[in-house]
C-alpha cells in the first residue's frame, strides 16, 4: 500500500498523459490477473465437483439388499455394481487422499526447480487420465487405484494456487480473493451433488467421470503450454538475482525466465553445474524447511483447527445425501444437499473473506473469525438434525453451513501469512497433507463403521457435529499466541507494488511496445 502511495507521488511530477498510461495499465493488469483467478476457480470447481459427483445417489448407487421373503435388488451405482458394503464405500471416497497426500510435498518442493505452471499442467494430465480410469473401473480395486491417481493430479494443484492468488491479489483484497477461490469448495461438491444425479440417472455413473475429464483436459494443455508465471520468494539455486514471474518482470526477464517452462539459471554458471545441488542437498533443505513449518505455532494452531473442521466436513460431503434420504426420506437427496450446500457455500465464503478484509486482514482478526463462525455454525447444524420436521432442519442446516464455511478465506490466509514467502506452497502441501490424513480420510470410513454398528443416521450425525465445537476451541486459542505477518520476510526477492503495477499480465495474448521519448 506505502508502494502505491509513493508511485503515485512519483508520477505525479510527470505529465498528466504518462500519469493515464500508468492508471489505465494498471487497471488492465488488475482485470487480467483477475482473469487468472478466474482460470485457477474453473479448476478448483472441477476437482470438487468430481467428490461431490462420487458422493451422489445416482453415481455412488446403493447397495445390494434383500427382503426376509428372499427378494433381492441389484443396487444401483457403483455400490450395486461391485456389491460394496458401507467402509468400502467410504474407502472410495477417501482412496484419492492417499495420492495427494504423498504427492503434495513433492510438488511443493520440485516448484523451487521447476515452473510451478508445468507442474500444474501435469498433474492436471494425470487427474484427466484417472478420472477416464474411473469410468472404465471393473471391481473396488481398479477404481481405488485410479481414485489414488486423481489425488495425485489435484495434489500440482492444491499446494500452488493459492500463493499464486495470494501474490497477485490487490492489498486490501486478498482475503476476499482466496475466499472467491474457495467458495469452489461448497459450490463444486454440491454442482457434483446435481449433476451426478442427473448423470448418473439418464446416462450412467461412467458417463458422469467421461465427462469431467473432457472438461478438464483444456486447462491440462494450458497449464503445460501457458506463459510461465514464478512465486513470490523463489529463486533458482545458484543464481543471484531474484527470478520473477512474466507478471513482476520487465518483459526481457520475462522472456528470459519463460523459455522450455524451466527456471533459468544464470550464464556465469560456466560448467553447468553450479546451482544444481544434490539430492542430498534438496532433501536436506525439505525436512530443514519442514522442521522450520512446524516450529511456527500459529501454523500448528491453525493446522489443527482446520483438520477438526475438515473431519466434519469430509463427512457431511460424502454421506450428506444418504442422512438426508434416510433421515427425513427426502424424494432427490443429491439435489435438495446440492441446493444447500450451493448457497450456503458461495454467500458464507464471500462474506467470510469479505469480512476479514473489513476488520482489516490480519491473523489475530482471522481466528476471532474462525473461532466466532465455527461455533455458531456447529449450533445452528447440532439443532437441525435434532428437529425430526424437514421444513425445521432445511433453514438451520442451511445457516450452519452458511456460518461454517464463512472460515474457508481465513484459515487459509493464517497458513499463507504465517510463514515467509518461500514456505507458503509447502506451508499450503502440509496443510491439505494433515487436513485430510487426519481429517476427512478417516471420518468417511468411520462414520460408515459408526453407521453399521448403530443403524441411526440422526444419533451418527449429531456425533459427527459435535466435533465442530472442537475446532472452535482450537482457533479461539490462537486469539492469545503473538502473531506476525511474515508476507514481506524474504526481502531479497521482494517485489514492489509499483513493479508489479507497470510489469506485463501473464495472460495478455498480444502486447506492445511504447517508448517515451525525452
Amino acid at each position: 500500500m506505502v508502494s502505491s502511495v509513493r508511485v503515485e507521488l512519483i508520477f505525479s511530477l510527470f505529465p498528466s498523459s504518462l500519469w493515464n498510461c500508468y492508471s489505465l495499465l494498471h487497471g488492465r493488469f488488475l482485470f487480467l490477473n483477475f482473469r487468472l483467478l478466474a482460470v485457477f476457480c474453473v479448476i478448483n470447481l472441477l476437482n470438487y465437483v468430481d467428490r461431490g459427483t462420487i458422493a451422489s445417489n445416482g453415481v455412488n448407487g446403493s447397495h445390494r439388499t434383500c427382503t426376509k421373503t428372499g427378494t433381492c435388488s441389484s443396487g444401483s451405482g457403483i455400490q450395486g455394481e461391485f456389491n460394496l458394503n458401507n467402509f468400502q464405500d467410504g474407502v472410495i471416497s477417501s482412496a484419492f487422499m492417499v495420492g495427494l497426500l504423498i504427492a503434495s510435498p513433492i510438488f511443493a518442493s520440485f516448484a523451487k526447480s521447476v515452473n510451478p505452471f508445468r507442474l500444474i499442467g501435469v498433474g492436471l494430465t494425470v487427474w484427466t487420465i484417472a478420472i477416464v480410469g474411473c469410468g472404465f473401473s471393473m471391481n473396488f480395486w481398479f477404481i481405488a487405484t485410479c481414485r489414488m491417481l486423481v489425488g495425485v493430479g489435484e495434489a500440482s494443484f492444491i499446494s500452488l494456487a493459492a500463493p499464486f492468488i495470494d501474490d497477485n491479489a490487490p492489498v486490501a483484497q486478498k482475503t476476499a480473493w482466496l475466499g472467491i477461490f474457495y467458495m469452489c469448495i461448497p459450490t463444486g461438491i454440491a454442482v457434483g451433488y446435481v449433476y451426478g444425479g442427473l448423470v448418473g440417472n439418464h446416462l450412467s455413473w461412467r458417463w458422469a467421470f467421461w465427462i469431467e475429464a473432457l472438461l478438464m483436459l483444456p486447462f491440462a494443455v494450458l497449464g503445460l503450454f501457458m506463459k510461465p508465471l514464478q512465486l513470490k520468494g523463489f529463486s533458482h539455486t545458484g543464481s543471484k538475482t531474484p527470478l520473477t514471474s512474466p507478471l513482476t518482470a520487465s518483459p526481457e526477464e520475462a522472456v528470459s525466465n519463460s523459455s522450455n517452462g524451466l527456471l533459468s539459471t544464470r550464464e556465469d554458471s560456466k560448467d553447468g553445474s553450479k546451482g544444481a545441488p544434490s539430492n542430498l542437498n534438496e532433501l536436506t533443505r525439505f525436512w530443514k524447511d519442514l522442521k522450520m513449518l512446524h516450529l511456527e505455532k500459529i501454523y500448528v494452531i491453525n493446522v489443527l483447527g482446520y483438520i477438526a473442521y475438515n473431519f466434519v466436513i469430509g463427512a457431511y460431503s460424502y454421506w450428506g445425501p444418504k442422512a438426508g434420504y434416510n433421515i427425513y426420506h427426502m424424494e432427490n437427496a443429491d439435489m435438495m444437499f446440492g441446493g444447500v450446500t450451493v448457497i450456503s457455500g458461495i454467500f458464507g465464503t464471500l462474506a467470510g473473506g469479505f469480512i476479514l478484509d473489513q476488520m482489516t486482514s490480519t491473523i489475530s482478526n482471522a481466528f476471532k473469525l474462525l473461532s466466532v463462525a465455527t461455533f455458531l455454525g456447529a449450533i445452528f447444524c447440532f439443532a437441525a438434525f435434532c428437529f425430526k420436521s424437514l421444513y425445521a432442519f432445511i433453514p438451520l442446516f442451511a445457516i450452519g453451513e452458511l456460518l461454517v464455511f464463512a472460515t474457508q478465506g481465513p484459515v487459509n490466509y493464517v497458513c499463507l501469512h504465517c510463514v515467509k514467502p518461500s514456505l507458503r506452497p509447502l506451508s499450503m502441501a502440509m496443510s491439505t497433507v494433515s487436513i485430510h490424513i487426519f481429517g476427512d480420510v478417516p471420518s468417511s470410513p468411520l462414520v460408515g463403521v459408526v453407521q453399521d454398528r448403530i443403524n441411526n443416521w440422526r444419533v451418527t450425525a449429531l456425533m459427527l457435529t459435535s466435533v465442530l465445537f472442537i475446532a472452535s476451541g482450537i482457533w479461539f486459542t490462537g486469539i492469545f499466541v503473538h502473531s506476525v505477518d511474515r508476507f514481506n520476510e524474504d526481502s531479497e526477492h521482494q517485489i514492489s507494488d509499483a513493479e508489479r503495477a507497470k510489469s506485463p499480465p501473464l495472460l495478455e495474448e498480444k502486447t506492445t511496445e511504447v517508448s517515451i521519448e525525452s
